[in-house]
């Protein structure tokens, strides 16, 4: 089954991620709210970096980074990811997101993680999907939770402490 390159939820719209949305990117990456739990500030040099990599996700694997929009928005109030991801040199497929501090606490986390969870189940049909967090950051391990991710171990992840959250479903993703 094909993964759209736009979806919508009950208040978001989702598009693709293209080189078109280096502006982007580069904001998201230079804002110290979306970036407090991610890693901190990321220069221009790593944002392309960034972009590259998530560029080159889409074509191999078909899906991975969408930007994210109130319904009727046109700026950009965040990001949702499904994508591979090496775990402790495992490959695995993580769902995301990072949203602008002004959207926190408004549910739109949970609502694009639900939409990004159904289609690893749906969609990839893979038997578990995991989440990397920082380790004090509480709201998204709420989300997580929320999502059906249970909390599975701490990590070092990119040299940093993070927990690892997992979800699993019978083989076959059903």
């Amino acid at each position: 089954m094909a993964f759209p390159e736009a979806f919508t939820t009950e208040r978001l719209r989702a598009e693709r991620l293209t080189a078109d949305h280096r502006a982007e990117v580069l904001r998201m990456f230079g804002d110290p709210g979306v970036m407090a739990q991610l890693g901190g500030i990321r220069d221009e040099h790593q944002a392309d970096e960034y972009l590259t990599r998530n560029l080159e996700h889409w074509t191999k694997y078909g899906f991975g980074l969408w930007i994210v929009y109130e319904l009727a928005g046109e700026t950009p109030i965040g990001r949702a990811v499904l994508r591979h991801l090496l775990v402790d040199d495992v490959d695995e497929v993580e769902v995301g997101y990072a949203f602008y501090p002004e959207f926190w606490g408004r549910g739109l986390a949970t609502e694009v993680a639900t939409a990004c969870v159904a289609f690893g189940r749906e969609r990839l049909g893979v038997s578990s999907l995991v989440a990397v967090t920082h380790r004090d950051n509480h709201a998204s391990q709420h989300v997580l939770r929320k999502v059906g991710l249970i909390y599975e171990r701490d990590i070092t992840f990119e040299g940093a402490p993070a927990s690892l959250f997992r979800t699993q479903w019978p083989e076959g993703g059903s």
